[in-house]
């Protein structure tokens, strides 16, 4: 997305970004349901797959679905190129494994998703790839851990579930002096309220499963960013195979179009529930990224232009209070997933983060009365009545 003001504004280009018109003059881009594409003859054939020029071939490669979902998320985040990957995690490990060899560093964020965490801890370590978390809390800690060997920063912003914030341009800026690039899981905020790529990461990935599609229909992931970077991923892409459907991307790309209207509404609504709760009886502490009393508070105006739809409520109790309230709700979903139009609420401890030991749990501040409120599109009042019943239960 330019800062040109004669460019489109994010709404229009999700909206008007599409496929080329096909001879049928469909105003909705249609599906294109094929694993493999005709050449025109020998020549253009070899031609293709030395890249000499562009076009389909496979569509573990590329297809039309995915190439539009591409362009869009390239536009709206601001990066130079990307690919569509079959779900977020595919997004994560491809954006990760693509660039480190044996005998690689990563330096990542304390505050992860869990399985996230796993590929760091449990799957890179067989290759030989180590890795250290630094503390948001504590900027010297990233200068300190990086080593001649990182070759990665990684980082989640606002965090999964416990909505820490790092300061992006100060970690960027350390990123471009020390010449590593920089990854941002930008899931939660999407590139309607965070663009990473403006404050100086390298690449940003995405579970489109999440706000992208906003309706819990399907998965899907993304990496977006520089050219260079992209290249590497799109080589280990091809060639390990996590290819999104044409009709996942079909799906995303018409997500997309409602994606700024729905953010809008995600984040009015998430505030709203914040504040009622906070100071509630039987509500220990309130965690978002806009009310006042989250000690980043400053940090989150700055780098997003709203909170987003996450709301943390720590319980006082802890599990069996949590047991208790993911039990009386009726309205609300209890669910693993977040970002849908339904609000959904989650039990990270037990769920979500469960395969972390209770070390790094607290470590992370996720504790046993820790509830994951993904704040959907109804209306308020009724979100606010199910989730008081829920905590009388």
């Amino acid at each position: 997305m330019s800062d040109d003001p004669q460019s489109p504004h994010f709404e229009t280009l999700a909206i008007r970004t599409q496929s080329p018109i096909t001879p049928e003059r469909e105003h909705s881009v249609p599906l294109f349901l094929t694993s493999s594409f005709r050449f025109d003859d020998a020549e253009h054939a070899r031609a293709l797959f030395t890249e000499e020029v562009s076009g389909n071939v496979y569509s573990r490669y590329a297809n039309p679905n995915t190439d539009e979902f591409v362009r869009k998320l390239c536009l709206l985040e601001g990066g130079e190129d990307g690919i569509a990957t079959a779900s977020g995690m595919s997004a994560v490990f491809t954006a990760l494994a693509a660039k480190v060899s044996a005998g690689d560093h990563i330096v990542a964020s304390r505050a992860l998703f869990g399985s996230t965490h796993q590929i760091l801890t449990r799957v890179l370590p067989k290759w030989g790839v180590t890795s250290d978390y630094a503390d948001v809390g504590d900027p010297g800690s990233w200068e300190r851990l990086i080593r001649p060997n990182t070759r990665l920063l990684f980082v989640e912003t606002p965090s999964n579930p416990g909505l820490e914030l790092i300061d992006l341009a100060w970690l960027g800026a350390l990123a471009r002096a020390r010449g590593i690039p920089l990854v941002v899981d930008n899931c939660f905020a999407t590139p309607y309220l965070q663009r990473p790529l403006a404050l100086g990461a390298s690449v940003v990935v995405h579970s489109a499963t999440k706000y992208i599609d906003g309706q819990g229909r399907a998965l899907g992931g993304a990496i977006i960013g520089a050219r260079d970077y992209l290249s590497d991923c799109r080589f280990f892409a091809r060639h390990t195979g996590p290819a999104m459907s044409a009709f996942n991307a079909w799906l995303l790309s018409k997500s997309l179009e409602t994606l700024a209207v729905r953010m809008d509404r995600h984040s009015s609504n998430a505030l709203t529930v914040a504040r009622h709760f906070e100071g509630h009886p039987a509500v220990e502490s309130v965690r978002y990224p806009f009310l006042p009393s989250h000690p980043q508070y400053d940090l989150a105006r700055q780098q997003m232009s709203q909170g987003g739809g996450i709301v943390v409520l720590v319980l006082k109790g802890g599990l069996d209070a949590g047991r208790r309230f993911l039990d009386g709700v009726q309205l609300v979903s209890h669910s693993a997933n977040l970002g849908d139009t339904r609000t959904i609420v989650t039990h990270p401890a037990s769920t979500t983060h469960s395969k972390l030991t209770a070390d790094e749990r607290a470590a992370v501040a996720i504790t046993d009365g820790l509830i994951r409120v993904s704040v959907g599109l109804e209306h308020t009042d009724d979100i606010i009545a199910d989730l008081e019943r829920a905590l009388g239960a």
